[in-house]
C-alpha cells in the first residue's frame, strides 16, 4: 500500500498531525520529526515513525518517492486502509 505524507523536518518532535487536503484535493498525512533533512535522516525518522504508529517493524516502511521533498509516498508492507484509519483516524472525503 502507498501512503502520502507531506512531512516537516527540525518540527522540535516526532508526531503524526492528522490528515490534510492539498490545494490540488489530493489528501496527505502530515507529520513532523525532530530530524533534519540532511543525509537521509529524516527519511529514517518518518518511516521509524510511521512504523510504529501503525505497531509495524521499521522494515515494514520505506520512502519509494520523493527522497528530498517534503511530500513523499511510502511504501507500506501489510498495511490496510482499516490500519491507516485505525492509528491516524479517516481520512477526510475527497472533493
Amino acid at each position: 500500500m502507498r501512503l502520502t505524507v507531506r512531512v516537516t523536518p527540525r518540527g522540535g518532535r516526532d508526531a503524526a498531525e492528522g490528515w490534510i487536503t492539498d490545494a490540488a484535493g489530493k489528501v496527505m498525512l502530515k507529520l513532523r520529526v525532530r530530524a533534519a533533512p540532511t543525509d537521509g535522516e529524516a527519511n529514517a525518522a518518518v518511516a521509524a515513525l510511521v512504523a510504529k504508529l501503525l505497531g509495524r517493524p521499521k522494515s515494514a516502511v520505506g520512502v519509494a518517492a520523493g527522497h528530498t521533498a517534503r511530500v513523499k509516498q511510502l511504501e507500506l508492507e501489510g498495511v490496510t486502509a482499516e490500519d491507516l484509519e485505525k492509528a491516524f483516524g479517516p481520512p477526510p472525503p475527497r472533493s
